[in-house]
């Protein structure tokens, strides 16, 4: 065969890696490593109460599809309560969003980040997690990575 092979890439339901963040559980089910870089996939477990708080990454697009629950996206143009099959766009550029878990069950959302970046964030941030920091240490270490990362963090209350 000439030129690149192209190959098809399956995932079952309990493959890709683990990690937690915004007090949910992640699956990258895709990362950038097997995209080239182009994407990344990621499933999203939101418990009650759980979700980013406002931020914004101008070279990132995301796009959320809600698979299970109903979960309440804001952002500069407003706020929107997203419910199983909804999906939501946040284009590159810098928009400030976040969403939040409002509802006492869980939320599963399948997230595409284009391009890939965003989920080298969540592993390695993650992976400090579990070192036990100090609250010194995780405000001083996230702050660090969101600046390598490209992403700005706001208070939780700013798109109030």
């Amino acid at each position: 065969m000439t030129g690149k092979e192209k190959k098809v890439t399956a995932v079952g339901p309990d493959e890709g890696e683990k990690v937690k963040m915004a007090g949910g559980a992640y699956r990258i089910i895709l990362s950038g490593k097997q995209t080239g870089g182009s994407h990344a996939v990621i499933e999203m477990s939101v418990p009650p109460g759980a979700g980013p708080n406002p931020h914004s990454h101008p070279d990132f697009e995301e796009t959320f599809y809600v698979l299970e629950g109903e979960v309440e996206f804001k952002s500069e143009s407003g706020s929107y309560t997203a419910k199983e099959n909804s999906f939501i766009r946040i284009p590159k550029g810098g928009t400030i969003h976040g969403f939040k878990n409002r509802t006492n069950s869980n939320v599963r959302l399948l997230c595409t980040v284009i391009p890939a970046g965003l989920d080298d964030f969540f592993q390695e941030a993650s992976s400090f997690m579990t070192s036990t920091p100090t609250e010194t240490e995780i405000k001083e270490t996230m702050m660090i990575l969101s600046e390598k990362y490209g992403v700005k963090a706001f208070p939780e209350d700013y798109l109030d």
